[in-house]
């Protein structure tokens, strides 16, 4: 981002010399011609084109262009028949009409050009309200957001938990939203996705900060030797979800951070998203990956954490 900044700076001193040139011939020859550029005035129209181009950056262009990072992924359990086996995860979508449904927009069209067999959903499609007995209103955005979800296509469906923001508006609203548009949403459930003789074992958690999580009840019909993923909105729960028999878990929650400075860590991470924020990880037997979300909350502002669409491929551990 920084060799932006200094190339639009660059671009915009250039465009004034040359304009200074013209004005120079074209001026009368008894008028006093424009100084030229000098190191200070550079400095200035450098600094202050730096500002711009990094609130244009941080504002329009950065949380509108989603990317896609593809991983690897080996398991031990995992079955040798679904060797390959691809999972999209989007999360954190906080949709409103006039940010966060750009992204999404862009996402939609992403996730369907890659084609994947699973897609998964970890949560927050609605932002708790900023005024306390709004919360049914703030619901509501889960309809629109679920219209443009629907549109994503994978072989063995669409799949989604809870994140804090929907348990603190409406869970009930926004499940129902989502459950309408044929979008299955996992609330202390585990569900089989089957394929060419072989299975493994889709689970998802209730929110983790509303308390009301359950991984015994999630887990309860899970065969022991059978290979799980759990969604779980909250990445920091995997302390917890690395003592029982789970062999991925995919959560989002951090944002990433949203912003990121140099240099320092981020200036915000929310409750149980401090520890994990942002990719892949490793907690004894269980693998972690935790996606930066699509929408933003508080400021629509994203830096050095643009949007992301992950596509995971799975394969079988070659070690036992």
């Amino acid at each position: 981002m920084s060799s932006r900044i200094a190339d639009f700076a660059f671009a915009i001193c250039c465009f004034l010399d040359v304009r200074q040139s013209k004005i120079q011939q074209t001026k009368a020859p008894n008028r006093l011609a424009p100084l030229p550029i000098t190191r200070r005035t550079f400095l200035r129209v450098a600094a202050g084109t730096g500002v711009a181009a990094l609130g244009v950056d941080a504002t329009v262009l950065e949380p509108n262009r989603p990317r896609v990072v593809r991983k690897d992924i080996a398991l031990r359990r995992w079955p040798e028949r679904l060797e390959g086996f691809t999972v999209a995860i989007l999360s954190d979508f906080h949709f409103d009409p006039y940010f966060s449904v750009h992204p999404i927009e862009a996402s939609i069209g992403i996730v369907n050009g890659l084609n994947p067999d699973l897609i998964v959903l970890t949560g927050d499609f609605v932002s708790i309200p900023e005024l306390y007995g709004n919360e049914e209103k703030a619901a509501l955005a889960a309809e629109p957001c679920a219209d443009l979800l629907r549109q994503m296509h994978a072989r063995h469906g669409l799949w989604a938990v809870m994140g804090n923001h929907d348990y603190y508006t409406n869970p009930w609203r926004v499940t129902s939203a989502l459950q309408a548009r044929g979008i299955k949403v996992l609330a202390n459930q585990s569900s089989p996705i089957e394929r060419d003789g072989a299975r493994f074992w889709l689970a998802g958690v209730n929110d983790v900060v509303s308390g009301t999580a359950d991984l015994d009840e999630t887990l309860h019909v899970v065969p022991e030797n059978e290979a799980t993923i759990l969604l779980a909105h909250e990445p920091d729960y995997a302390d917890e979800v690395a003592r029982h028999r789970v062999d991925l878990q995919l959560s989002g929650h951090s944002h990433g951070g949203q912003v990121r400075l140099p240099l320092v860590p981020p200036l915000f991470l929310p409750k149980l998203g401090k520890k994990y924020v942002w990719g892949l990880y490793q907690i004894g037997p269980l693998t972690l990956y935790t996606n930066p979300g699509i929408g933003t909350v508080v400021l629509p502002i994203r830096l050095n954490c643009p949007p992301e669409v992950t596509l995971l491929t799975l394969r079988r551990s070659s070690t036992q």
